[in-house]
């Protein structure tokens, strides 16, 4: 836990004592995703000071929220403990009440694997996309690709970089998509657009902000519809 107190007696405080500090809570988005090594999440979180991270990962390991253990050919690796798993439904809504704020990137703002599939997962509709028919997608921003399944209202997602140390964690968890994915898309900034339904895919392909690389363009109406964030779905 962090040093500094609030001095209040409140669940509220508590969590922020835990989780508040600066980079705590990107280290637990990304660990949602899956273990990751120390090295690991230095390159997720390319702007952290390295004691600034040792810190954070040994107060989060003093509050229980995670851990370290050793992985078969990776070594020892942080990973979230149960506790620390129950922030993923506070992580996904915090995600999408910040999206409606977020704007155009910055040119120094970066995309990362994990940040990908946690905004992913964040965007994701599972009501929606329960009575679609299984889809793959390969979705490409930047130097980051994302492999993704959607099949009976859920979702897999994970990076095909081959950095990523393990397979992504219940309830993203499963076998990445292989073989040829249904559509490949390469997605610019503008992208952000089509998940608030701010731009059709039409749209967002004729201004620059979508391209399918190959597959069945048709496809892209089912992206974006199955990942969506409307104004006032932070609940």
């Amino acid at each position: 836990m962090a040093t500094r107190s609030y001095g209040q007696y409140c669940g509220v405080t508590t969590a922020v004592e835990l989780v508040g500090e600066r980079w705590a809570l990107l280290i637990v988005r990304d660990l949602l995703v899956g273990p990751r090594r120390y090295t690991d999440l230095k390159q997720g979180l390319p702007r952290i000071p390295t004691n600034i991270l040792s810190t954070r990962l040994k107060e989060l390991q003093e509050g229980g929220v995670v851990r370290r253990v050793p992985i078969p050919r990776c070594g020892l690796v942080y990973e979230l403990t149960e506790y620390g798993r129950e922030l993923e439904p506070i992580v996904l809504a915090l995600g999408r009440w910040g999206f409606q704020r977020m704007g155009d990137p910055g040119e120094s703002d970066v995309v990362t694997p994990d940040s990908l599939t946690m905004a992913l997962r964040t965007a994701f509709r599972p009501e929606r996309a329960a009575d679609m028919p299984e889809t793959t997608y390969e979705l490409g921003i930047g130097p980051v690709t994302l492999g993704v399944r959607v099949s009976a209202g859920g979702l897999q997602a994970g990076a095909l970089e081959v950095w990523q140390i393990a397979p992504p964690a219940p309830p993203v968890g499963g076998v990445l998509p292989s073989g040829e994915p249904d559509v490949r898309i390469a997605a610019g900034p503008g992208i952000r657009r089509v998940i608030s339904g701010e731009l059709s895919p039409q749209q967002a392909v004729s201004e620059g902000h979508l391209h399918v690389v190959d597959g069945d363009a048709a496809l892209l109406e089912r992206f974006a519809a199955t990942f969506h964030i409307s104004p006032g779905i932070a609940a």
